[in-house]
């Protein structure tokens, strides 16, 4: 045997092994440098600076009435009144934070909940398997906003409540994907050798299968962060939200769309800012795909990445 067989046999170099775990930043830091990824991007930093900084620099008491109701915007109230005579730019100002809070807190149970179902169930495989992706089918029968009012209808419409319901309805669609990507990674060499030097599965799930995952948990996220959106605000538009008079753009909706004709900004606006959010949102998501797929990658970008597959098999 020559002096190079040991070498051969050795395991993957340390940074084979970093990239492959912060493999994310990578196709993150791709993504946003794209046109698609960039406009998505900036829309979504737009859109959560007014969320966060609006409630400190309104202009006027967001739950007060100052004028004649859907005013027309003038000086002092540049994007007129509400049905109650509150100042529509105060309460736009203020109503996003809550909303945008609630959505990610949803995406991100949705997403955890998905991922350990997903996983597991391809990992573990058998009874466990099947008992998770059963419940999952009878999950996904029900359309997503269904399914969260049913929730709600039975334990009543609080606002954790919601947030949970909204998370649950996230999480079976994730372990499906989830669930057919670890198939694949599970059979890859790094994960056999986890379990040679005997592992637990449950740390091989967290510690090997997880960070190798991070493409699809990353695309999954945007999309199930869009969904969240799109339904905060059409529950918040049926009444389930928070109670009045706090501001919330999809109640501002509701409340304030019999005055169209009178002042139309009242609807326009917020509408428009749960828009810009939904479309910065699938933007980046789909450049993160985009450069996953390699459509939109570099070459020497999608040279770097591409090491890692020969890499991964000297891990045997």
């Amino acid at each position: 045997m020559t002096a190079a067989d040991p070498a051969a046999a050795a395991p993957a170099p340390p940074r084979t092994e970093q990239i492959r775990r912060h493999q994310w930043l990578a196709t993150l830091g791709q993504a946003v440098r794209t046109p698609r990824g960039a406009i998505g991007l900036g829309l979504v930093c737009v859109v959560a600076a007014i969320a966060a900084i609006g409630p400190f620099v309104a202009p006027h008491p967001s739950d007060m009435p100052l004028t004649l109701t859907f005013g027309m915007p003038s000086r002092q109230f540049p994007l007129g009144s509400d049905f109650l005579g509150r100042d529509v730019l105060s309460r736009v100002l203020d109503g996003g934070w809550l909303l945008l809070l609630m959505a990610v807190s949803a995406t991100v149970i949705g997403i955890a909940a998905g991922a350990a179902a997903g996983v597991s169930a391809a990992y573990l495989g058998g009874h466990t398997d099947g008992l998770i992706m059963r419940t999952v089918d009878v999950i996904l029968a029900f359309p997503q906003l269904v399914f969260a009012l049913l929730l709600l209808s039975i334990l009543g419409p609080k606002l954790w409540l919601i947030v949970l319901a909204v998370g649950i309805t996230h999480a079976p669609a994730v372990a499906r994907v989830l669930r057919s990507a670890t198939l694949d990674i599970s059979e890859r060499d790094f994960v056999k050798v986890a379990e040679l030097q005997g592992m637990r599965p449950a740390a091989v799930m967290a510690k090997e299968i997880l960070p190798s995952l991070s493409t699809p948990l990353m695309v999954e996220a945007g999309l199930r962060l869009t969904y969240s959106i799109i339904i905060m605000a059409g529950l918040a538009f049926l009444g389930f939200g928070q109670p009045p008079p706090a501001p919330n753009w999809g109640t501002m909706i509701n409340e304030n769309h019999v005055g169209l004709p009178l002042n139309p900004w009242a609807v326009i606006i917020p509408a428009a800012m749960i828009a810009l959010l939904t479309i910065g949102t699938n933007f980046l998501t789909d450049a993160i795909g985009r450069v996953a797929l390699g459509v939109d990658r570099r070459p020497e970008e999608a040279a770097l990445m591409d090491d890692l597959a020969p890499a991964e098999g000297r891990m045997a």
